[in-house]
């Protein structure tokens, strides 16, 4: 058989007839490639092999999400492929959520995020609810341009672990003072981690307005947010 007829012969590859393992390995490859079909069919047979939604969704999704937010982190991927990425996992996900649900799953934690009033930019704040469901959150996107009032009635609907803010544009970074001091304000601060990120943040500027965490990027964000809490819980 010649090289070509193994790249033909790969095309058309029955995942049913892989083992276990191989179709994890799979299912990595076809994450990182962005192949949402795949992802949905090799998601749908490891549960019908009798794995667990947790299993399936720690073991398959998360584990191949991690290696894609490693290499986004990088710089060996780049935006696009990381929301082909994301997209993928969601088709596992749509499959997944319903059986979670049912059998009262816990998540890893919830996070409640938006991008801050006057502001319209949601890529960012995409990427990074994305990356966190991909890792396994619990993730609830409240969208863009969200007055302080409106972070507040998510945080009492929700009860989440961390509240993500995203501005992309100076005039909009200080907003997101004005909703943690009005958490201040309402005895609320305590309750909650709160993570920053945005283009123009930096250190310096989460510090001063008070936040948990500075995140420059949906890897970083990630690892912040499950450290954060990892360390209030131990608390």
């Amino acid at each position: 058989m010649t090289d070509q007829d193994d790249m033909y012969e790969d095309d058309f590859l029955d995942l049913n007839t892989l083992s276990d393992e191989e179709l994890v390995e799979q299912m990595y490859d076809d994450l990182y490639n962005g192949l949402e079909d795949e992802i949905a069919e090799g998601t749908q047979i490891l549960l019908d092999r009798g794995w667990s939604a947790e299993k399936v969704l720690s073991d398959s999704l998360v584990a191949g999400m991690a290696i894609v937010g490693v290499d986004f982190r990088d710089g060996i991927l780049f935006v696009p492929e990381v929301l082909c990425a994301a997209n993928a996992m969601k088709a596992g996900m749509a499959i997944l959520r319903p059986i979670l649900a049912e059998t009262g799953a816990e998540s890893i934690g919830k996070m409640v995020i938006g991008t801050v009033k006057g502001d319209i930019h949601d890529i960012g704040k995409n990427l990074v609810a994305m990356m966190m469901e991909g890792a396994g959150f619990e993730v609830i996107d409240i969208g863009i341009n969200i007055p302080v009032e409106q972070y507040l009635e998510a945080l009492e609907e929700h009860k989440p672990d961390i509240l993500g803010m995203s501005a992309l544009l100076t005039t909009t970074m200080p907003y997101m003072k004005v909703v943690i001091d009005t958490m201040l304000e309402k005895g609320l601060r305590d309750d909650y981690i709160v993570m920053v990120g945005g283009a123009p943040l930096n250190e310096e500027f989460g510090m001063a307005v008070g936040a948990d965490a500075y995140c420059r990027d949906a890897g970083v964000a990630v690892d912040m947010a499950k450290s954060l809490i990892a360390a209030r819980r131990a608390a």
